[in-house]
């Protein structure tokens, strides 16, 4: 069965082959496979991500170096595990701890500038992943080669834009897409940045549901849950983060 996704396409080539690398087929992955590796997922991020909240001291050097070695770190091994295609929990789960110790730290930073701002932030996020699966599970939004092109492009544009503009900001430009600063009002430019940014990262979770869905019916071994669930844990996270930026452009 070919799938209008292709990164999704050679997965199943690899995953079918793979069926029978012991000489006898394994047990297929199913959805509730990947529920529960995705929720398993999620509740070691937001433990170790309470952990460092509540055991890192504030304003500590320690605490930013540790937040920015798990960020580089936790993106490194991210784009292993992407490119690789890794299904081991045994390199899943430490990425999951090292997002959880970025996001803490962070969390917790802007939190202490206004207060709130994660909750509102969190249930953004949540709110936003229900809405696309409610949409992809009555069909509104489908994962034809047209969408998956323009999410991935629309995806791919934003991100070059985001890095082009954080690059201007470090030789003491700024594009204007985004501000970073924590005081002073904010314009009108950044905040439509951000809207798009989370726009096309919530469309990206239809891409994921697809996936999902398809690998099911390719009958993809069970380890390969792990992946699936890892890419829905990559898709919120991002989320998280942009929609914690934004709130925070309309709390100034």
């Amino acid at each position: 069965m070919q799938s209008s996704n292709p990164v999704l396409t050679r997965l199943g080539e690899a995953a079918r082959a793979s069926r029978y690398e012991s000489g006898a087929p394994t047990r297929a992955m199913t959805m509730d496979d990947v529920v529960v590796r995705t929720v398993a997922l999620l509740a070691v991020t937001g433990v170790v991500g309470a952990g460092a909240w509540i055991l890192l001291p504030p304003s500590s050097a320690i605490t930013y170096l540790a937040a920015i070695v798990a960020s580089l770190t936790g993106l490194v091994l991210g784009l292993v595990i992407s490119f690789r295609r890794i299904t081991s929990p045994a390199v899943i789960i430490p990425y999951a701890v090292l997002q959880g110790v970025a996001l803490g730290v962070i969390s917790r930073s802007f939190e202490s500038r206004w207060n709130g701002i994660v909750l509102q932030a969190v249930i953004g996020t949540f709110g936003i992943f229900a809405v696309m699966a409610v949409l992809y599970k009555f069909r509104v939004l489908r994962a034809t080669p047209r969408f998956t092109k323009f999410v991935i492009g629309a995806l791919i544009g934003v991100m070059v834009l985001a890095f082009a503009n954080w690059l201007f900001y470090l030789f003491g430009l700024n594009l204007g897409l985004r501000e970073y600063s924590t005081t002073g009002q904010v314009g009108w430019l950044p905040i439509v940045f951000s809207l798009v940014i989370i726009g096309v990262g919530a469309l990206t979770f239809i891409l994921d549901f697809d996936a999902i869905e398809q690998g099911t019916r390719y009958g993809m071994p069970e380890k390969y849950a792990w992946y699936c669930a890892f890419g829905v844990l990559v898709g919120l996270i991002f989320l998280y983060y942009e929609i914690l930026r934004l709130l925070s452009y309309l709390r100034r």
